[in-house]
This record gives C-alpha cells, sequence and structure tokens, in this order.
C-alpha cells in the first residue's frame, strides 16, 4: 500500500535561461537550454520520493521519446510505473519555459498532450490505490471530471486530500466539498477570491473567503514573501527561505510534495509547512523542475 497517491501529468520541460524574458516581438540570446522532466504531477511524485515517502503516480503519455523520459525519470526516482497508462495515439506532453535567469522567475506555455485526454473509465484500475492511500495530491492539469471522481472516491475513503489548484480555472461547490487542503499560490488564490494579494492582512482576507466557499485548510504560497496557512480559526505566516534563486520552475511542486509528505507522516501542521516551505526553497537553487527537487539530505 503507498501512503500518498499523486494524480497528475508528466511533461517534458525544455527551459531557456537567459538575461529576461522577451516581450511580445522580442529576441533575447540566451545562456543555456535545459530538458528535463516536469509537469506538476510528476514534480510532486518525485518530490515525496527524495524526501523517503512511499508514493504512486497515476497518469498517461504518449509512445515516444518523451514518454521514455516519463519512465525513465519515475524509475531513477524509485516511483512505480505500472499506473501509468500509454497510448499510441497521443503524444506525451511538452512544457517550453522561459527563465529570467537574474531572478529565477519564468514564464511557462504547456502542452498537456495524452492526459489530456484522460477519460474515467481509464483508471479504474487505479481507484484501488486511492482508496488505499493516506493522502491523495492532484491539480487541474488533467479533465476536471476525472480530477473529480478521483477526489470523491478519496474522501469516500477516508482519505486527506491535497487539491493544488494550478492552473487556476473554475471549479465547482462539489470540488469544494471534497478538499482538505487547498494550496494555490497567490496568483491562484486571486483567481478564486478576486483578492490582489500584496501582504498578511490581504492573504488572510483571501484566505477567510476559500474558507466560506467550503475549503478546510487553506495554504497560499506567496512566493518570496513566504506563505500563509488558515483552517478558519489556526492561523500561521512563515517567511519564505533565504535562498539565493536561480529558477523558481517548480517550487510549487516540491512545496506541494514536502506538505504530502509531511502529513503522511502524522507531523503537526506547523512543522509541515515548515518542511514545505524549506523544500521549495531549495528547489529554487538548481535549474529545471523534476530534477531540481531536493533529497533528504540536502535539507538536513
Amino acid at each position: 500500500m503507498s501512503e500518498i497517491t499523486v494524480l497528475g501529468i508528466f511533461v517534458a520541460d525544455i527551459s531557456f535561461s537567459g538575461p529576461k524574458i522577451p516581450s511580445i516581438g522580442e529576441t533575447v540570446l540566451g545562456k543555456k537550454y535545459n530538458i528535463g522532466p516536469g509537469g506538476k504531477g510528476c514534480n510532486q511524485a518525485i518530490a515525496i520520493a527524495r524526501l523517503g515517502g512511499n508514493v504512486n503516480f497515476i497518469s498517461k503519455i504518449g509512445k515516444d521519446a518523451y514518454g521514455e523520459l516519463a519512465l525513465k525519470t519515475l524509475e531513477k526516482n524509485k516511483i512505480f510505473t505500472k499506473n501509468i497508462i500509454q497510448d499510441n495515439s497521443q503524444q506525451t506532453g511538452v512544457a517550453g519555459i522561459l527563465v529570467d535567469q537574474n531572478s529565477g522567475k519564468n514564464a511557462i506555455n504547456v502542452i498537456v498532450g495524452a492526459p489530456s485526454s484522460l477519460k474515467i473509465h481509464e483508471i479504474e484500475k487505479q481507484m484501488n490505490l486511492i482508496k488505499n492511500s493516506k493522502i491523495l495530491l492532484t491539480q487541474l492539469e488533467i479533465p476536471k471530471d476525472v480530477t473529480l471522481h478521483c477526489l470523491k472516491t478519496a474522501k469516500e475513503n477516508g482519505c486527506l486530500t491535497i487539491l493544488n489548484p494550478a492552473p487556476a480555472s473554475e471549479i465547482t461547490k462539489e470540488f469544494y466539498n471534497c478538499i482538505d487542503y487547498f494550496t494555490p499560490n497567490e496568483t491562484e488564490a486571486e483567481f478564486y477570491t478576486g483578492i490582489k494579494i500584496t501582504n498578511e492582512k490581504e492573504a488572510k482576507q483571501a484566505a477567510d473567503k476559500l474558507t466560506n466557499l467550503g475549503v478546510k485548510k487553506t495554504i497560499i504560497t506567496l512566493g518570496e514573501k513566504g506563505l500563509f496557512y488558515s483552517d478558519g480559526k489556526e492561523e500561521i505566516y512563515l517567511k519564505a527561505s533565504n535562498v539565493k534563486a536561480i529558477d523558481t520552475t517548480g517550487a510549487g511542486d516540491a512545496f506541494n510534495g514536502a506538505l504530502a509528505f509531511g502529513l503522511s507522516k502524522g507531523k503537526p501542521i506547523k512543522q509541515c509547512l515548515e518542511l514545505a516551505n524549506k523544500v521549495a526553497g531549495i528547489s529554487t537553487t538548481k535549474l529545471g523542475a523534476g530534477d531540481a527537487m531536493p533529497f533528504l539530505k540536502d535539507i538536513n
């Protein structure tokens, strides 16, 4: 039995590092590029595995060179590949990432590929994994009907659920009822609440609004400003780790993976948040997404 199941996508990240992120019509001469594993779900699964967590990853890929990269990456990180659906007629997804080498900030275009065709009936075999897990962690990169079906199944079987609502898009009331932990970043939180977050007070207002929508526990990640947690009663504000960021791609995934790992070990929420904060910070000190997820030894 796996303690944590991650439902999500794998994409090959092709990242370009340069002096700035180009504006429309502008050409910038960059320094280096990198092709590596990405996709929020895959990054989160790698983050959990590298911390020593027992994790299953449910996804769909094509039978192509990037699909091979997906399987190799999972095997290298000791993540079971038998729950990965391969489809001859679909392409494995790709993300084009432009990174500003001075700040580490990025702009991303994701072509989801194979997982965008995922249907509920295709993952019936994998539902037992979810039923037997302590935690289900997912995002909004695969079709929403599949995501909701999995969240509902998890809740019906006493499983703790984490929804990382990225990329932000409309979700129904039914979604909110199935979520234990809702983990938007400041941009995503603004999408769901209409509140622009520039400080702790506005983060609290946004969290209160999400509580009213039915979310049990909200964690808003605020980039270099840290994070804000609220369960409607207890509130925790943590400053960001003090690191020199070179690439922030995947920092949110490192955070969500570490949060799931901490919760699976039964740690108190403050400890889980401190661990997630630290893991996210360390991930920004390396280039790439999946490959930048820290190992347990990096944290100690």
